[in-house]
């Protein structure tokens, strides 16, 4: 860390402890522990595709232009990411163990392969041969076998074997048809192994001319961070098809991480690392399993039997503000709606979407889309209103990483339908929520725009916490009928007066509004910022909250992931607070707060203060005109600001400590409480008497 500035990649790490330090709460339920040290282990793997890859194709390039935060250069964050993860993967492994140890009281028991009993062993031997066997590839590798290319984040059998006066290598593919949880014969007790563990145990009966000298599970993480701009030298190829072929060229790029479990030997591990192109600093050594994935299948087999394993079921409500049964179009002309997941249901929008592709006044529907679920509904919704003779247009995001190959088949689909499909600029990926209604009431225009922090996904909605504004404001829906149609010619938008655009408009307007507030500070007034964000990195509008800090602005922040910013720091942040929250969903919505009183400006917002989402990609922030809506917010953010159980707020040294609440004080975990506000609204809303609401047709 340097002075006030922390590194993107540490920061995220202390961000993934902070996730793990969730599998080891005692207040967290067993199977939730669970699922978080697989959280854990997926969110590192993704690391080292995207964040460790890009650092590791810089550094073949040899650039090493230092990060203009810390002045660490390729080299030395590389460095530093190996060294932290080495410390962190001893930390999984005993969560992962401590979980277990605690399952094993309710009969739930990942079997050691040297405890088997004598009826166990003869089950898995029969199970391997039967089952295993057939349908395993073994190889070994000499002069006339070269090393075989290893799939990312598979798992293989490796074996050191000796064979009269040569030692060869040996490798067994443990990714297959067979089931990977494999549960031993007992009627009492949930007993289980892997099927990578009952590779490595019976591998010998497989090399059965050699003497096993060692043997363990190797897992290698490669670099998945692809090049869309050497991809797209030829203008004249369609996005889509460049696309199919860069999704096929990620799964050959190099290794930057091996995983290793078990024990081989020093002749065996650098025989690995030559064909791999990787160096000892490398390796991980694990001693839980490779793969976590088999988690869910296994916290299904617990759930019906333990639900006291797992957090309380939870369904989001019916929003208190949606008159149920009425129309929504009309509900919207009336007054803004906001909802917020996955406390309220995403349903009214569905509804919306569904009801604009059948009311005859509608003209137009434009929206963008980024990650949608596999059987969306929403985009169901948009091909029955291009089938139902509606202007529909989609910019599908092609690029939204790991979402690339979905996104390419509801691509054919929507245009197969009728929709005018787009990609998107070549340059910027666009990331904003954005969906505009436009209807033709006689000689009026009406727009019905939506703005959200969160993507059109059904199943995201209730496992990640966003803001949903619903608005038949005029000036909102002219500015987004602005971008859409900029888009539509890849055009950028340039100047706004209402909706805040990157990447030209964007972090210009908000360093406006924190100067605003250091104007107000310099003249005695109170001076106020509140940002929620799930990362903060662009360093322009870093020392600007620096400099309104200074000048005596009072700013508070909650940041769920990267704060390359640290609070405290004398002299420079001491009037910033940050706290980040990790609980039972993944923190995700954007809030905006500049001012106080009547000075208030409150924004919801697609962008993180990111430079990607700040320069590099098209983001939209939306302000909230309605006070009721405004109050709303301002409650959530101030529930969070409040929450003494699942804070964590950061020290002046850039690391993280958990909120003590003092003695006496009320406890508030801002998710539980959201839900059981969510509830109660519900409920309420359930006994008042339904206000009828008609739409005017015009035919």
């Amino acid at each position: 860390m340097n002075n006030c500035y922390d590194n993107r990649e540490l920061s995220w790490l202390k961000f993934n402890v902070r996730v793990l330090e969730e599998a080891t709460d005692d207040n967290v339920p067993l199977c939730e522990r669970l699922l978080f040290s697989q959280i854990f282990q997926s969110n590192l793997d993704e690391f080292f595709m995207i964040r460790v890859g890009s650092l590791y194709d810089r550094t073949l390039v040899e650039d090493n232009e230092a990060d203009n935060k810390t002045g660490m250069t390729p080299k030395d964050q590389l460095n530093a990411i190996y060294h932290k993860v080495a410390e962190l993967v001893p930390l999984k492994d005993a969560a992962y163990f401590n979980t277990m140890r605690a399952l094993s009281a309710i009969g739930v028991e990942h079997v050691k392969m040297s405890s088997l009993k004598p009826e166990e062993e003869n089950y898995l031997r029969a199970f391997f041969n039967s089952e295993i066997r057939p349908i395993i590839s073994p190889q070994v590798v000499d002069k006339r076998h070269p090393f075989p290319f290893l799939k990312n984040k598979d798992i293989y059998a490796i074996t050191h074997l000796e064979s009269k006066n040569s030692v060869k290598l040996g490798i067994i593919p443990a990714n297959g048809s067979f089931p990977r949880m494999i549960i031993l014969p007992d009627k009492e007790r949930l007993r289980f192994v892997l099927a990578e563990e009952v590779i490595l145990r019976y591998c010998n009966s497989v090399f059965e001319n050699y003497r096993i000298i060692d043997k363990a599970l190797i897992r290698i993480t490669r670099n998945a961070d692809i090049n869309m701009e050497e991809a797209l030298y030829d203008h004249d190829v369609d996005l889509r098809q460049v696309m199919e072929e860069l999704l096929k060229k990620r799964k050959k790029l190099s290794p930057v991480r091996l995983e290793i479990y078990g024990c081989l030997n020093n002749e065996a591990e650098k025989f690995l690392c030559h064909n791999l192109e990787l160096h000892e600093h490398q390796i991980s050594r694990c001693k839980a399993p490779l793969d976590m994935s088999f988690v869910f299948s296994l916290r299904n087999r617990i759930e019906k039997a333990h639900p006291e394993m797992f957090y309380t079921p939870v369904s989001p409500q019916r929003p208190a503000e949606v008159i149920h049964g009425a129309p929504m179009i009309p509900q919207i002309l009336r007054r803004d709606i906001l909802l917020s997941y996955p406390y309220e249901s995403i349903r009214p929008f569905i509804a919306l979407l569904n009801e604009a592709g059948n009311d005859p006044d509608v003209v137009s529907i434009k929206i963008t889309l980024y990650r949608v679920a596999s059987n969306s509904k929403i985009v169901e919704a948009l091909i029955n209103a291009a089938e139902n003779g509606k202007d529909v247009f989609v910019l599908v995001e092609l690029r939204a990483r790991f979402d690339e190959e979905n996104n390419i088949e509801w691509s054919k689909r929507l245009e197969k339908a009728g929709c005018k499909v787009m990609y998107g600029p070549e340059n910027l990926k666009v990331h904003s929520k954005l969906l505009l209604i436009t209807r033709k009431n006689g000689s009026e225009v009406q727009y019905i725009t939506q703005i959200g922090t969160g993507n059109y996904n059904e199943k995201t909605s209730e496992l990640y916490t966003d803001l949903s504004l619903m608005t038949a404001d005029s000036d909102i829906g002219a500015e987004a009928g602005t971008v859409f149609n900029a888009l539509s010619i890849g055009n950028l938008v340039e100047n706004s007066s209402y909706l805040l655009v990157a990447p030209l408009s964007l972090q210009n307007k908000i360093i406006e509004l924190i100067d605003r507030e250091i104007a107000a500070a310099e003249c005695g007034e109170e001076a106020y910022i509140g940002l929620k964000l799930n990362s903060l990195t662009d360093k322009v509008l870093m020392d600007k909250l620096i400099e309104a800090s200074c000048a005596g602005v009072k700013i508070e922040m909650v940041i769920r992931g990267i704060s390359c910013l640290v609070a405290g720091v004398k002299d420079k942040t001491e009037n910033i607070t940050i706290r980040s929250i990790v609980g039972r969903y993944l923190e995700h919505s954007r809030i905006y707060i500049f001012g106080k009183g009547e000075r208030r400006k409150v924004y919801i917002s697609s962008a993180d203060f990111m430079t990607r989402n700040t320069i590099r990609r098209i983001e939209v922030a939306a302000p909230i005109n309605s006070p009721k809506i405004r109050s709303r917010i301002l409650h959530i953010f101030d529930i969070m600001l409040r929450d003494n159980v699942k804070a964590r707020i950061q020290n002046p040294d850039g690391t993280y400590s958990k909120v003590i609440p003092a003695e006496g004080e009320e406890l508030i975990n801002a998710q539980e409480y959201f839900i059981k506000e969510a509830a109660e609204n519900a409920n309420a809303a359930a006994v008042r008497k339904p206000i009828k609401v008609k739409v005017r047709r015009i035919r």
